[in-house]
């Protein structure tokens, strides 16, 4: 396997029992910044890996779910998984179980066949304890052991992140969009803040042609007490309302700010708003919408 810059990657191979929830714990891998694929059968894991060091950063952190449903292929799972470790990728194993009684309730009120319901003759008892025989070397393996019976997909969550997460605020990214509101309003924020109150740098002949991505008119936006204290204001509850949507479990947020024309005002209050998050480590994406419309 040839790699490039493989050694930066971040690999969680996610599997387990059937029903256990691999599928919740992968959603929340993604929420929280992983490329995730559900269902690779390990064989593919090398070739995968291989392309995704290729990829220039764009991908750094994998989550890959891969169970019993990849048949025969699935029995070579520890071999690839110390083929990607001796070659210096980061891989961790998250194992996912349940109790029969509760898988087995799972499947019954899913409707669902359980993978191996041929091999156990439509017995979906029989078909889970096979499977955990089939499944105990991988699970001996595992970094990380969640129990689901009795965990719920809240719990669940705040399990993943607790281990993957480094910090809270590292599950949310936000998102700053500038906007004039006489395009009309950013109809996908969340939360949207009218900045029009203040004093408007178009009636300037020297800065009506610049945005607030210049000195000149960020600097005198910044210039009036009422632009310093709404700032002040508008910090301190951003800073507030973070960690509760973060508890909430979501995993982005949209900020609008609008002015007239989505040129001065608006656009010098996103980038403060950027430089304010991006100094307490919150990931942050930025789009003038309307700055280049005249």
């Amino acid at each position: 396997m040839h790699l490039i810059g493989g050694n930066e990657l971040e690999v969680v191979i996610i599997t387990g029992m059937s029903g256990s929830g691999k599928s919740g714990a992968a959603k929340v891998l993604e929420d929280i910044g992983y490329f995730c694929i559900d269902n690779m059968p390990p064989e593919l894991l090398p070739k995968f890996i291989e392309i995704s060091s290729k990829s220039a950063g764009e991908i750094e952190r994998i989550a890959i779910v891969t169970d019993i449903r990849g048949g025969e292929l699935f029995f070579r799972l520890s071999e690839y998984i110390d083929e990607l470790i001796e070659i210096g990728i980061s891989v961790k194993l998250l194992y996912l179980d349940a109790s029969d009684n509760v898988i087995i309730q799972r499947y019954k009120e899913t409707r669902r066949k359980h993978p191996l319901d041929e091999r156990a003759q439509g017995n979906v008892r029989h078909a889970v304890q096979l499977e955990r025989e089939i499944l105990a070397p991988i699970r001996e393996k595992a970094d990380y052991y969640f129990d689901t019976s009795l965990t719920s997909l809240a719990q669940l969550k705040d399990q993943v992140k607790s281990i993957f997460l480094e910090k809270a605020s590292d599950s949310m990214i936000v998102n700053l969009v500038s906007f004039g509101f006489k395009y009309g309003a950013a109809n996908e924020a969340d939360l949207i803040f009218d900045v029009r109150c203040l004093p408007n740098p178009f009636y300037l002949p020297e800065l009506k042609n610049k945005t607030g991505l210049d000195a000149e008119v960020r600097d005198y936006v910044m210039s009036h007490d009422a632009a310093k204290t709404l700032r002040a204001k508008l910090e301190d509850l951003t800073e507030f309302l973070l960690p509760l949507y973060v508890k909430e479990g979501k995993s982005q947020l949209v900020i609008g700010f609008g002015c007239t024309g989505g040129k001065h005002r608006s656009v010098t209050f996103v980038e403060n708003m950027r430089d304010f998050l991006e100094e307490r480590g919150i990931k942050v994406r930025v789009s003038h919408r309307d700055i280049s419309k005249n």
